[in-house]
């Protein structure tokens, strides 16, 4: 019996190989698209596009109670896509650009011309 490996084009399975992401990047990757999932997580990232705000901020904007917008944010605060600072008691939470796609930035862009 052939085995699939027999069948493969050593210089394709190179190339795919060398263009591979490692699994670190992937997860990151894939946890991006997890918080793409939700579309409430994508419209409090947009909203934090082009400025900075806080919790109460948020809650306004998005019509939204505290405690959920706490929720979004801090699965948001694990996936390193926003970055947040505090002053006295009130904390500010933007964009971590470092960390965001810059498809995502354009996608947004694009959506806003629609």
């Amino acid at each position: 019996m052939n085995t699939p490996t027999q069948f493969a084009d050593p210089l394709s399975v190179k190339r795919a190989a060398g263009d591979l992401l490692d699994d670190s990047s992937a997860m990151q990757l894939a946890d991006f698209f997890k918080a793409m999932a939700d579309p409430t997580r994508v419209r409090m990232l947009s909203a934090l596009a082009h400025t900075e705000l806080c919790v109460n901020d948020l809650t306004m904007v998005l019509n939204m109670e505290q405690s959920a917008v706490s929720h979004q944010l801090r699965a948001l605060r694990e996936w390193h896509l926003v970055r947040y600072r505090k002053v006295g008691r009130q904390v500010y939470y933007a964009l971590d650009l470092e960390n965001m796609p810059d498809f995502f930035i354009h996608s947004l862009d694009r959506a806003r011309q629609r």
